[in-house]
């Protein structure tokens, strides 16, 4: 027990040594983003998947609670789903009936329709990584009241509302749900959630929500495209816990047809940074009820025609001290950026949560493996 917590000290040391030092970083090569250095530089990835865990950065921290002793190694074999009684094999069954620490994996390359929303226990890891996995149907993904979570290749799309039902939750329990906005995947009163390397879209209110006093989540690495209302954060103007609220949005690509939402910020705070943004029809960033952005070397590629302006707020600006700002941006097409407030906005990371952010003008390399990465046997990713 005590080589194996070394041992696991060891990797997170390392990996830490990787992402913070100046010259080995291949993000200023063009190639790699400091997250996908740290496992994909690794041509045996497969062999080592616990090794993501320790890959993540912002304020979701390393994710080395995922990992370690007493791991529950789940395949999922099957893709039917029943929302009461999950058989083993399902991807339903890993993520609710199996206490501890889960890692999820795939047989094979599957199309999941939910029959209602999945809502997955807490150490859970979900990992699409290697084959092509679609997730539809119910409202998808919820993080109720659970933290530890890792939502890693998934290609989610398709998803719609659901009228007032009994679920299968956590801890085996049955669930009474109220009616569910048919959101991706939705975070309430979560906290420790990493959402890396998915495929959002068209879904039928929106791709993420961050709601009801969830904090300490990174949202990294995804592609949002063909959506309205993309990334909410914070629960409703009257929620004042939402407060406490930290996210990170780095290195995600948003677009094409996004109209707007990336994010809104409610009353917590957001570091956006590293992000490409193909354009949008409202607005990419706003907010209400005096959030904190900082806007950190993303590159904004305004449309054609229409609104040229990053950002937006709701309500007065005299009802406390809104902060957005714009640090290192990069525009294009005619791009703007409003700012407001008085003092920078800052993350304020500790060591493990701390992450260079690279120069706006490789944002493109940054993001390019942006969403589920397509991986076969003989294709290293």
């Amino acid at each position: 027990m005590a080589l194996e917590k070394i041992f696991w000290q060891l990797t997170l040391t390392l990996s830490v040594l990787i992402l913070f030092t100046p010259n080995a970083s291949l993000a200023q090569k063009g190639t790699m983003n400091v997250i996908d250095k740290c496992w994909r530089s690794n041509p045996q990835w497969r062999r080592y998947r616990h090794q993501l865990a320790t890959c993540s950065v912002g304020f979701v921290g390393k994710m080395t609670y995922n990992i370690g002793k007493g791991v529950v190694q789940y395949e999922v074999t099957d893709s039917s789903d029943d929302h009461l009684k999950p058989k083993p094999g399902t991807l339903r069954y890993g993520a609710t009936l199996i206490p501890g620490k889960v890692w999820i994996t795939f047989k094979r390359d599957m199309n999941i329709k939910f029959s209602k929303p999945l809502l997955i226990s807490s150490f859970t890891t979900i990992d699409g990584r290697g084959v092509n996995v679609h997730i539809s149907g119910g409202a998808c993904l919820i993080v109720y009241k659970q933290s530890n979570i890792i939502i890693h290749g998934l290609r989610i799309h398709h998803c719609q509302p659901q009228p007032a039902s009994s679920v299968i939750g956590p801890d085996s329990k049955i669930m009474q749900l109220g009616y569910v906005d048919g959101d991706a995947i939705r975070l309430v009163t979560a906290t420790k959630v990493w959402i890396d390397h998915n495929t959002l879209y068209k879904c039928h209110d929106g791709l993420l929500d961050v709601t009801r006093g969830s904090t300490d989540i990174t949202i990294s690495n995804n592609w949002f495209r063909n959506q309205d209302k993309v990334m909410l954060l914070g629960h409703d103007d009257g929620f004042l816990r939402d407060k406490s609220m930290k996210v990170t949005v780095a290195f995600n690509h948003f677009g094409p047809n996004c109209n707007q939402r990336m994010p809104r910020i409610r009353h917590g705070y957001a570091h956006v940074a590293n992000n490409l943004y193909q354009g949008w029809e409202q607005y990419a960033i706003g907010g209400s009820m005096t959030p904190s952005i900082k806007s950190e070397a993303n590159f904004f590629i305004a449309p054609k025609s229409g609104n040229k302006e990053v950002t937006w707020r709701h309500g007065s600006q005299e009802s406390g001290p809104w902060k957005f700002y714009s640090v290192r941006d990069a525009f294009e097409n005619g791009a703007s950026f409003i700012q407001t407030g008085l003092g920078m906005a800052k993350p304020n990371y500790n060591p493990e949560q701390m992450f260079p952010v690279a120069d706006a003008r490789f944002v493109r390399s940054l993001t390019r493996s942006s969403g589920a990465i397509c991986c076969s046997r003989s294709l290293r990713c």
